[in-house]
């Protein structure tokens, strides 16, 4: 097929099936940022119980850095079996693949706080719930923001496999379009994929640096 004949291949799809297209999008990035949030619910938590001790750091990091090394489509087949076809394997295939960089940036980042930091606070009478949120949160949060931001951008691309059990989104196009041999819904669901990695990329890094510019009065008043 020529660039030409692609091209207008590409222009047929949406004019004709654009709600179509909507609607994986919206399904992917459902699954996307549901399966997010979870592994935030778990990650975090779990990161700051982490960061109390060097042997339950080495427990709770040792368990889920195995997820880490798991392929998502192993852990789509094995939650088949189990838990049937549909969103719930994705959404648990895809936390397990979140909840490791979350898991281990929110332990490196309570974990790195200076100790006279906490010192000079207690020093001062705060309790420990007011040191929680005015010193250790603020400080770890652009660190905790990186793990978050590197999680959904490898949600959104790994959440095309979801598509694979029957759970919906852009992997239905890319799917399609190696069946049928269609290069235009390849492009299609590829490049839309792409599109929403690197655009979760950019808002998350564009909170982060906001966040770094809050810490640091310096950066802020240039």
């Amino acid at each position: 097929m020529s660039h030409a004949g692609l091209i207008e291949k590409i222009a047929e799809y949406f004019q004709n099936r654009s709600d179509v297209y909507l609607e994986a999008v919206a399904r992917h990035l459902e699954i996307s940022f549901v399966a997010a949030f979870i592994a935030c619910v778990v990650g975090i938590p779990l990161g700051i119980l982490s960061a109390r001790g060097s042997k339950i750091r080495t427990f709770i990091t040792g368990i889920f850095g195995v997820f880490r090394i798991i392929p998502s489509l192993a852990i789509l087949l094995l939650c088949i079996p189990i838990i049937g076809t549909g969103p719930a394997p994705a959404l648990i295939a895809l936390s397990f693949l979140a909840i490791p960089p979350i898991l281990i940036n929110t332990t490196q980042a309570f974990a790195g706080i200076p100790g006279f930091l906490i010192e000079t606070a207690e020093g001062m009478g705060m309790s420990s719930a007011r040191i929680f949120f005015t010193v250790k949160a603020p400080l770890s949060m652009p660190i905790v923001l990186a793990g978050i931001k590197t999680a959904v951008t490898e949600v959104i691309a790994s959440a095309t496999l979801a598509s694979y059990i029957g759970a919906g989104g852009l992997g239905n196009l890319i799917f399609t379009g190696l069946g049928l041999l269609r290069a235009d819904l390849l492009l299609i669901g590829g490049i839309s994929v792409a599109l929403l990695s690197v655009s979760a990329d950019f808002l998350l890094s564009c909170a982060e640096r906001r966040l770094v510019r809050y810490r640091n009065p310096r950066i802020a008043s240039t």
